[in-house]
C-alpha cells in the first residue's frame, strides 16, 4: 500500500531552511571544552565519476552536540542548490557497475539502514539512519553552513561513507525512490576512530 503524502517534496525544503536557521545557533552554542570532549572528526571529501578519478572537494567536520550530530562542510567547486546528502553502508568512494552502466561510487552500497526499515524518510523520519539533511551550495559554488542530525553521533558513521548527491532530495521514496537525490556526485570514507 502506498502512503499519501502530498508535502512529501517540500519535506526536505523545510528540513533545508529550517537548518539555515538552526544549525548555526548550534554550532557556535558549544563550547571549546565540549567540541573536544566529543572528539570531533574531519572526513576528507571527493569528487568523484564513473571511471574512478576523484578530484579534492573539501571536508566534512563531524561533532557530537546535546542535540545530535553537527555536520560542518568546507567544500567547494560543487554545483549550486540543494543536493541530497547520506551515510551509505560501506567505506567505499570506488566506481561499480549497474545494469551494464558504470556508476560513480557505486561500490559504496546504499543508505545506511541498520534497522533494515527499507524507508526514505529524511532526517527526522523513521527510516534509514543516514538520511541527512540536504546540503545547500551557494552560487559560488562553495558550501559551509553545517546541518544537524538528530538521530546520529559520531559512533555511526565509523565505517561508513558520506555521500553527496547531483540532485536535491524530497525526503520520501515517492514519487523518485531514495529521495530522487541521483548520481553520486562527492564522496568520502569515515575515518576509522582513534585508539586510545
Amino acid at each position: 500500500m502506498i502512503k499519501f503524502r502530498p508535502l512529501a517534496p517540500f519535506a526536505c525544503l523545510g528540513v533545508a531552511l529550517a537548518q539555515l536557521v538552526v544549525a548555526p545557533c548550534l554550532a557556535t552554542a558549544a563550547t571549546p571544552a565540549a567540541s573536544v570532549a566529543s572528539g570531533a572528526i574531519v572526513i576528507p571529501m571527493n569528487l568523484v565519476n564513473a571511471d574512478g578519478k576523484t578530484a579534492p572537494a573539501g571536508t566534512i567536520t563531524a561533532t557530537n552536540t546535546g542535540y545530535g550530530l553537527i555536520l560542518k562542510p568546507a567544500l567547494t567547486g560543487l554545483p549550486p542548490g540543494l543536493h541530497g546528502f547520506h551515510i551509505h553502508e560501506k567505506p567505499s568512494c570506488d566506481p561499480g557497475e549497474k545494469d551494464g552502466q558504470k556508476a560513480a561510487a557505486l561500490m559504496a552500497g546504499g543508505h545506511y539502514d541498520p534497522a533494515s526499515t527499507g524507508r526514505h524518510e529524511g532526517p527526522y523520519g523513521t527510516g534509514h539512519l543516514g538520511d541527512l539533511p540536504p546540503i545547500y551550495i551557494d552560487a559560488e559554488g562553495k558550501s559551509e553552513l553545517p546541518i544537524l542530525a538528530p538521530r546520529l553521533k559520531i559512533a555511526d558513521l565509523h565505517g561508513h561513507s558520506l555521500m553527496l548527491h547531483a540532485g536535491g532530495d524530497n525526503c520520501s521514496d515517492h514519487p523518485a525512490p531514495l529521495g530522487g537525490g541521483g548520481a553520486r556526485m562527492a564522496c568520502g570514507i569515515v575515518p576509522a576512530p582513534e585508539k586510545p
